[in-house]
């Protein structure tokens, strides 16, 4: 419990009346801290802290590297920008050491500084003062960890462009038609068979490098740390991550395997303006690095790069691809889908080189001034729409239907309808592509009078639906026709349960093993039900390991 004399120990409340040091030893938090424990992460609630004892660092995140601002030491305050601007915090605050700090909650605040004007304007100077060096630190460019070298067209060149951009790796990227290439790359210039090159931060070059070689170059976790977990989660989507949220908190040794990287097809989404507690909507990677962050700190373990190839129905021991085995008491399917394929004249040979399933931030910049064309008529393909419509020349949508309302978000429609740069071709489809090393054109049908037009096209975006990706399942794990997972009512329905007890809502026909988000049946596919899904499945873990006996103690 705080005293009077520690309150007044901090200069700042030196000079206070008797009567509030009293209100701040009454209402104020005494928080004591571990080395490495957070007062308050970045994005925190509004507060003012003081220094008790011990040594507090401000750090971060810029660009997903965390940088150390500066120190708070005893009689230092911080949460000062937040009160003065209205604001969530800037930046966290962690304890460098055994610390003990107080909390003042905004109301407390304010009614010692009505009866103290000049702790009100000292707290109002120190915060133009220290959001004056916020400033100046956001206005430096962030520099590139690596830079990569390849050809605009070249597919490897761009996947191992997104691969960085989606762990959040801060890069340059150059290419041969890139102005001032010999003093942006210093040395001979890669010839072609050997890109694309990655430059690392110590001027090692890797050409051609593998996702996992890159992974394991930028310190990025490829291989587990341990051989046996309470949770197993297959699929580092926003189910995937949700779980393993859920899962670290609640003490649960928690893994996730993520074949590319953390976020899933919803972190390719440019804009997702209809989740829950962002009112002026979020972008996929950015919601899922915020998810990822928050699984890591809570202890669970993001193993990137890694596909899973097979899993032991009896034993839930799960290989992944190279044979290491991993065993768990319980595993959670959250492996998401995989966009459908067009089977289109000309499209195999051009696919990465103009042609994309799916769309993601990155490639917008290769868009502009462009006509670009999408394939498809639901929520991903709207939302690209509006992304690339801030780039491109012109935008077209290619739709089969007669309209937008069976399948797209009304807030989506109009927000199209909007834009003067987005166009709807209903009753169309893509009936060919050309190109010789690129996209150049693409032929589209009109369904009702079976005439095909060419257009010039800078780039072709296709968003037509998904399908499961479970065909590495043992039979033993029930499926639908179409290869969705079945759980709960529809497992028992199916005749695929022989447990003594019901299913739980979201576990499988293999006892322990559960699935969540698009993977599973279900007639709602949404980022806010995959989180929600992936929450749950912790819970019946939870449940699930209490009646077989398996809690870890």
């Amino acid at each position: 419990m705080l005293t009077p004399d520690e309150v007044r120990a901090v200069p700042l409340f030196a000079s206070l009346s008797d009567a509030d040091v009293d209100r701040l030893v009454r209402t104020s938090a005494d928080i004591r801290l571990r080395a490495g424990e957070y007062a308050v992460h970045e994005g925190g609630e509004r507060a003012l802290y003081a220094v008790l004892s011990g040594k507090v660092e401000v750090v971060k995140l810029f660009d997903g590297v965390e940088r150390t601002l500066g120190w708070r030491l005893p009689g230092a305050i911080f949460g000062e920008v937040p009160l003065a601007f209205a604001t969530p915090f800037p930046g966290g605050y962690r304890a460098a050491e055994s610390s003990r700090v107080m909390r003042v909650e905004p109301q407390h605040y304010h009614a010692v500084a009505a009866s103290a004007p000049e702790v009100a304007e000292k707290v109002g100077a120190l915060a133009r003062e220290r959001i004056g060096g916020l400033q100046g630190i956001a206005m430096q460019p962030p520099k590139a960890q690596i830079t990569v070298y390849g050809e605009r067209w070249d597919p490897a060149c761009g996947e191992v462009r997104r691969f960085l951009s989606r762990n959040q790796i801060v890069h340059d990227w150059l290419s041969p038609e890139t102005k001032d290439l010999a003093r942006a790359w210093p040395g001979a210039i890669p010839e072609a068979s050997e890109c694309p090159v990655v430059r690392l931060p110590d001027g090692t070059l890797l050409p051609q490098p593998t996702l996992r070689d890159l992974a394991v170059r930028l310190g990025l976790q490829t291989r587990p740390q341990h051989a046996e977990y309470d949770t197993l989660i297959i699929g580092g989507g926003p189910a995937g991550l949700a779980a393993a949220v859920y899962g670290a908190s609640e003490g649960l040794r928690t893994l996730v395997v993520e074949r590319e990287a953390p976020g899933g097809q919803a972190g390719t989404s440019s804009r997702i303006e209809n989740y829950l507690g962002f009112p002026n909507g979020v972008s996929g990677d950015e919601l899922g690095n915020r998810a990822l962050q928050q699984a890591r700190r809570l202890g669970a373990e993001i193993v990137v790069t890694r596909r899973v190839e097979g899993m032991d129905p009896a034993t839930r021991e799960v290989t992944l691809d190279g044979g290491e085995r991993v065993r768990a008491h319980s595993v959670i399917l959250a492996t998401g889908v995989s966009w459908r394929r067009l089977v289109i004249d000309g499209f195999e040979p051009l696919i990465g080189k103009g042609i994309y399933y799916g769309a993601a931030r990155s490639e917008a910049a290769s868009t502009h001034g462009q006509d670009v064309y999408l394939i498809g008529a639901g929520n991903s393909a709207g939302q690209a729409a509006m992304y690339f419509a801030n780039h491109a020349r012109l935008v077209t949508l290619v739709v089969r239907g007669d309209s937008l309302e069976k399948s797209m978000s009304r807030y989506l429609i109009e927000q199209i309808e909007g834009k003067p740069n987005i166009a709807v071709q209903l009753h169309s489809e893509v009936q060919a592509a050309h190109g010789q090393a690129h996209l150049e054109a693409i032929d589209i049908a009109d369904r009702r009078d079976k005439t095909a037009t060419r257009h010039p096209c800078g780039g072709l975006f296709v968003f037509i639906g998904a399908d499961a990706d479970t065909g590495w399942l043992p039979a033993e794990v029930a499926r639908d026709k179409n290869g969705y997972v079945l759980t709960g009512d529809e497992v028992t329905k199916a005749g695929r349960w022989s447990h003594t007890r019901d299913p739980f809502l979201l576990e499988c026909s293999v006892p322990g093993v559960f699935a969540c988000g698009d993977v599973r049946l279900g007639p709602i596919k949404r980022v806010a039900a995959a989180v929600g899904e992936g929450s749950m499945a912790i819970a019946f873990v939870h449940q699930y390991m209490v009646r077989e006996g398996l809690v870890r103690r």
